[in-house]
């Protein structure tokens, strides 16, 4: 039976709340009226999450694991579970499913019925439903973050970094196969690389139903996307790696 959608979860010191999450993607199952298979991508944990997500794996052969011992970043892990996958359509999500199932079905028909290559959450849509508090310097950071990104690099796009993106099988082969980024920029090379493709990309407002665990160190890896980030016109331009 072929695989309908691929669902890939990056995992990272997740055991406050992987269990929920793989509770409620079992639920989720079985209401499917179509083949799914979920992947979920150990990034390197340190804590029990691994031996909590291979116990369940257990109970479905359609949830599966790759676990590496270091951790590599968030871009790696999406790109493993993405190489990995044998889905006809593949979306990557947050471990603690940050936007619920529903809009799982809401990417699919944009991508199968709508024929759209990419589809992707969008946070600052004013149909959105988005807040979480933080601090004021990483509220700044992220402004600022969010403006460069938009007006040099995927102009229009307002949101490059929504943990919530859906894929055609090919164009994710084709994008993933290519990723250069291991860390949290890898979104904005997706969506660079989408653009100088010339895929076709439709946007769509979420609901943050998640957690605001984040894992992100606040200047450690705001200077390595900075970095990131202005390396690949550079990538791609004149060192030819896409």
């Amino acid at each position: 039976m072929n695989i309908k959608l691929s669902l890939i979860i990056p995992v990272y010191n997740a055991e406050s709340f992987i269990l929920n999450t793989l509770i409620r993607i079992l639920d989720w199952k079985k209401s499917l009226k179509y083949p799914v298979e979920v992947i979920f991508v150990n990034d390197g944990s340190t804590d029990d999450s691994m031996s909590i997500i291979e116990d369940f794996c257990k109970k479905d052969v359609d949830l599966k694991l790759i676990s590496y011992n270091n951790n590599k970043g968030k871009g790696h892990a999406v790109k493993t579970g993405m190489m990995a996958a044998s889905g006809e359509f593949r979306i990557f999500t947050d471990a603690d499913i940050p936007y619920g199932f529903i809009e799982f079905d809401k990417i699919l028909y944009y991508l199968d019925f709508k024929e759209f290559d990419i589809c992707i959450g969008n946070r600052k849509s004013i149909h959105s439903k988005y807040f979480i508090k933080m601090s004021f310097l990483r509220k700044l950071l992220s402004n600022i973050f969010t403006m460069l990104i938009s007006r040099y690099v995927v102009t229009g796009v307002g949101d490059t970094q929504c943990g919530l993106k859906g894929f055609k099988a090919e164009i994710a082969d084709k994008i993933f196969s290519k990723l250069q980024v291991n860390g949290f920029a890898f979104d904005v090379e997706t969506l660079y690389l989408c653009y100088k493709y010339e895929f076709d990309i439709k946007r769509i407002p979420v609901k943050f139903q998640g957690n605001s665990i984040s894992t992100i160190s606040l200047f450690s890896d705001s200077i390595q996307m900075l970095w990131d980030v202005i390396s690949l016109p550079i990538r791609y331009h004149v060192l030819k790696k896409y």
